[in-house]
C-alpha cells in the first residue's frame, strides 16, 4: 500500500451538489456583507469570481491569498483585505447555509480511520482557494477534523491551484514526499487525475464525478469511495 494518501475534499470526502453549493454560498455571502459593506451583491459576487480566477492562474509567484485579495479589492474599488477577519467569521458561522448542498458519506471517516491506523500519511489536497476557516468548516460537514490530516492546502500556504502541476510539486516539497510513494484520490478528472502526470498513482471517485470534457476514464482506476475503502482494506 502507498505511504502517502492525498484526498480531495469537495465531491470526494464531502459529496455535494456543486452548483447548489456555489449558489447557497454566494447567497449567504452577499446576505452577510452587502449591506454592512455598502456593496451591491453583484459586485461582491464578481469580486469572489475574480479572486478565484486570479488564484487559478497563479504561476507560483506569490501566495494565492495575495492574488485573491488583490483581485477582490480591484473589483470592489477599495482595500478588501481589511475585512479578512470578518470574512473568516463568516466561514465559521453563516457559511453553514451552504451545508444543505452536501451530505455525509460515512465511508470518508472509515477511509481516514483505516489509513491513520496503518500509519499512512494523509494530506488534504483540496483546491487551495479558501482560507483554513472555510476548509475546516467543510471538513466538519463531512464528519472529519483538520487534525485527521498532516497537511491541508489552503489559500495562504499555496502558490498554485489545480490543475497546475506545480500544485502537486509544491505538496511534495512541503511534505517531503515523493509521487512514487503517493496516491491522489479525487472526483475531478481534470483537476485531480492530472497528478498522474507528476508520477502519482491516482484513484477517481465517481460518486460525484466531474468530467467536464467527457474524457475516457476506462484506463483510470475508478469507483465509489466505498470501492476505494475496500481496495485499501484489502491491501493494508
Amino acid at each position: 500500500m502507498k505511504k502517502n494518501f492525498l484526498f480531495d475534499l469537495d465531491g470526494t470526502l464531502l459529496p455535494m451538489d456543486l452548483p447548489k453549493f456555489i449558489e447557497l454560498y454566494l447567497t449567504a455571502f452577499c446576505k452577510r456583507f452587502s449591506q454592512d459593506l455598502g456593496l451591491e451583491p453583484k459586485t461582491l459576487k464578481s469580486g469572489i469570481w475574480a479572486g478565484a480566477g486570479a488564484m487559478a492562474e497563479n504561476d507560483g509567484r506569490c501566495l494565492n491569498r495575495e492574488l485573491f485579495w488583490e483581485a477582490m479589492s480591484s473589483v470592489c474599488g477599495r482595500d478588501m483585505l481589511v475585512y479578512e477577519e470578518i470574512f473568516d467569521d463568516f466561514y465559521r458561522t453563516d457559511f453553514a447555509a451552504a451545508k444543505a448542498s452536501a451530505w455525509v458519506n460515512p465511508c470518508a471517516a472509515k477511509c481516514i480511520e483505516l489509513l491513520k491506523n496503518s500509519g499512512s500519511r494523509i494530506i488534504l489536497a483540496t483546491n487551495p482557494i479558501f482560507p483554513i476557516s472555510a476548509t475546516c468548516t467543510r471538513l466538519k460537514w463531512a464528519g472529519l477534523e483538520s487534525g485527521d490530516f498532516s497537511h491541508i492546502t489552503v489559500y495562504d500556504n499555496s502558490t498554485f491551484s489545480k490543475p497546475n502541476l506545480g500544485y502537486y510539486r509544491e505538496i511534495c516539497e512541503k511534505c517531503g514526499i515523493s509521487p512514487e510513494n503517493s496516491i491522489m484520490v479525487g472526483n475531478d478528472v481534470d483537476e485531480d487525475m492530472c497528478a498522474a502526470e507528476q508520477g502519482f498513482d491516482v484513484f477517481l471517485v465517481t460518486d460525484c464525478l466531474i468530467n467536464r470534457n467527457k474524457k475516457d476514464i476506462s484506463d483510470i482506476k475508478n469507483g465509489s469511495l466505498e470501492d476505494f475503502y475496500e481496495l485499501i482494506k484489502n491491501n493494508k
